[in-house]
């Protein structure tokens, strides 16, 4: 669920240089410098603030599912154990609460606010899901939302908040925020049944083993509808994914997953060739970056 190869922070800073557009240029080099120190300072702070809920997020998950490894080190609960991953979870989440705080901005801390219930309504639905709702794209894609893409988008739209944007600009980096984040969650989902545990630092066909049904599942299921048997039943018998594994196979599921991604990573960069013209170089460099980074997220392999 996590978004590894492209850093959140970076994404943010990124984003933060990208929309500051109405700010006089400073003396000196730098792409730092065409915001005042204030302004990226606060911005800097909600791209900390997004790591940390993050990680924690990443930590609590690790506890849920009882990983032993997150991409392919040990992860914290299996070295020392659940309790102090879930209050070192809990100890980040804090930090991140008292540093919203201190920015004094109703409207982010309501949006960042939204962003941790979203990971929670995440978490529940996929433990939660019932056969006819694992049998669901839309189920599926709103979980997504809630578990990988919240925490990206609104951090985004916090960003273009605090550098004082139209509403609709806002939109636009919550749009790109949501769309990198969903494109990312899709590839992660073909790379669990084409990547290697050595390149995903965990074991492949981890979420079918879990019994969690994704994209290229769900796509398998709409051109071989007898599937859907395999899927009620569950997967605790091995039996049943070596099944599910061979409709997969003979599907255009992953192809059709890989499809859904770029479109995702698309809209993500046409929300970012909306924002409003700059002759800026640092600013448009930025925005290059951006639209560089959909692509990257299409094409990675880990």
């Amino acid at each position: 669920m996590e978004i590894y190869c492209i850093c959140s922070m970076q994404v943010l800073l990124l984003m933060a240089t990208a929309l500051n557009v109405h700010i006089p240029e400073s003396v000196g080099g730098g792409v730092g410098d065409i915001v005042t120190t204030e302004l990226r300072t606060r911005q800097q702070s909600i791209a900390e603030i997004t790591e940390m809920i993050h990680v924690a997020s990443l930590l609590h998950d690790d506890v849920l599912d009882d990983a032993d490894k997150r991409r392919g080190i040990g992860s914290l609960n299996a070295v020392m154990g659940n309790k102090l991953a879930v209050l070192a979870g809990d100890f980040l989440l804090s930090r991140a609460c008292v540093a919203l705080a201190a920015l004094k901005n109703t409207e982010v801390v309501s949006l960042v606010a939204t962003v941790v219930e979203n990971l929670v309504m995440g978490e529940t639905m996929q433990m939660t899901t019932s056969s006819e709702q694992r049998c669901s794209m839309d189920y599926y894609m709103q979980k997504t939302y809630y578990k990988t893409a919240s925490l990206i988008s609104n951090s985004c739209k916090a960003i273009a908040l605090l550098a004082g944007q139209t509403a609709e600009v806002a939109m636009l980096a919550f749009e790109y925020g949501k769309n990198l984040g969903l494109a990312f969650q899709l590839i992660d989902d073909v790379l669990d049944f084409t990547g290697t545990s050595a390149s995903l630092g965990k074991g492949s066909l981890s979420d079918i083993q879990q019994g969690i049904v994704t994209a290229p599942i769900l796509f398998a299921m709409e051109e071989f509808p007898q599937l859907h048997a395999i899927v009620y039943q569950g997967f605790d018998n091995p039996e049943n994914i070596e099944i599910a594994l061979e409709y997969l196979g003979k599907s255009h599921g992953i192809e059709r997953t890989k499809e859904l991604a770029m479109k995702h990573a698309n809209l993500a960069a046409a929300a970012i060739d909306s924002l409003p013209e700059s002759n800026d170089e640092n600013v448009i460099r930025s925005r290059r970056a951006l639209v560089d980074l959909t692509q990257r997220v299409i094409t990675r392999n880990k």
